[in-house]
């Protein structure tokens, strides 16, 4: 089973109830503080502090979207779609895709980091995505997770944390690059950061905890992985200290759930759907990854698999097979861990034609593995009628 046997909310609400002890302690101890000050000043002491209060605030003080965290609970069925940042900054858009939930919608992600390195909004939270133009206009976050929870969707805002074409062009220093100083670039063009530079694990969680203030309920990395493709054998990678390829990811993502924990979010991340059928050399190790996540989606698109995986002649003309056999591998692999998985249904056609009977082969195949949920995707926000329907 991928679903774990216990509640699928314990284990948030022990991060959450521990996170409110912290919040209780630091109380605490700002109210002794303020007594004792009390005290001295009326002995006729003549004590000042000579630092300023935010000089040692926790990082969360710094971020200008002050508003409280996600409220949105867990789905008992994730049922959700991918939604871009540009259509989400269309009048009227996103109460179209909230309309869905009248055909089975429970889940809505939306894009707050894309692959072309935009963040979906300004704040001054971010001071370097400003000064290197990333941070845009598309929405204002509140206004998006209040909506959602008006709705009682559930709000999943997705980052791209290392393809970074914006920040690896402005800051060559945290880049990935190669052996004559330039900027390395995929087969498509496009710049990475360095997964091993602290500073851009900084980048990006300070954009995650922008979102989780504004009340996004589940934070889900995406491309937190090195590059797969291109001139790969000539990418050079700084600062890699002690560090491994395979330690990085996983040390990436304790430190952005470490980070998070205070903030009420769930913390996930996307994985190519064969991570857990071998090494793919990108730093995508499911087992390594899930202590510090409370999902796992698989990117199980039948498209993605080539003739012969998973034992299949054509992955693409078996897309219930294929799932199957995918989630059959994270169960495997992924045994006797507490993390959710849930895989992204292929909502898209790409060689073969995927209609209603392809993409509901992919859900059925995901509920038989006792997946908690699905997520539709297709890049251009367009979904098949039906497939949003609950079991």
């Amino acid at each position: 089973m991928l679903f774990p046997p216990i509640d699928p909310n314990e284990r948030f609400r022990n991060r959450r109830a521990a996170a409110r002890r912290r919040k209780r302690l630091r109380r605490g101890a700002a109210v002794s503080a303020g007594l004792l000050g009390v005290v001295l000043l009326g002995a006729g002491a003549q004590f000042v502090g000579s630092g300023s209060p935010s000089a040692s605030a926790p990082e969360s003080t710094q971020v200008a979207l002050a508003s409280p965290s996600g409220t949105g609970g867990l789905p008992v069925e994730i049922r959700g779609v991918h939604v871009t940042m540009g259509l989400a900054s269309l009048p009227g858009k996103l109460d179209e895709y909230l309309d869905l939930e009248s055909d089975g919608l429970t889940a809505l992600e939306v894009d707050v980091k894309d692959e072309n390195g935009q963040i979906g909004f300004s704040g001054r939270g971010l001071p370097l995505a400003s000064k290197v133009g990333a941070t845009r206009g598309f929405y204002e976050p509140r206004a998006v997770a209040r909506l959602a929870h008006e709705r009682d969707v559930y709000l999943i805002g997705r980052i791209v944390v290392f393809e970074d074409p914006i920040l690896s062009s402005a800051r060559p220093d945290l880049a990935i690059r190669r052996s004559g100083g330039s900027v390395w670039k995929d087969s498509a063009g496009l710049g990475w950061t360095n997964p091993y530079d602290r500073r851009v694990w900084d980048y990006n969680v300070d954009v995650a905890v922008v979102a989780a203030r504004a009340g996004f309920d589940e934070i889900m990395f995406d491309y937190v992985r090195f590059p797969s493709d291109g001139d790969v054998e000539n990418a050079v990678y700084r600062d890699r200290g002690a560090l491994k390829k395979h330690d990085a990811i996983p040390a990436f993502l304790r430190y952005a759930a470490r980070r998070l924990d205070r903030h009420d979010v769930r913390v996930s991340a996307a994985v190519f759907g064969l991570s857990a059928t071998r090494d793919l050399g990108i730093g995508q190790l499911p087992r390594r990854m899930a202590p510090y996540l409370d999902t796992l989606y698989a990117m199980t698109y039948p498209s993605l698999f080539g003739p012969g995986e998973l034992g299949l002649a054509d992955p693409s003309l078996a897309p219930g097979e294929t799932v199957s056999r995918a989630l059959r591998r994270f169960a495997i692999r992924l045994r006797g861990m507490h993390v959710l998985v849930v895989p992204w249904v292929q909502d898209f056609s790409f060689t073969t034609p995927f209609e209603l009977e392809e993409v509901s082969a992919q859900i059925d195949a995901a509920r038989r593995a006792g997946s908690k949920g699905f997520m539709l995707w297709n890049a251009e926000g367009v979904y098949t009628d039906g497939a949003l329907a609950a079991p």
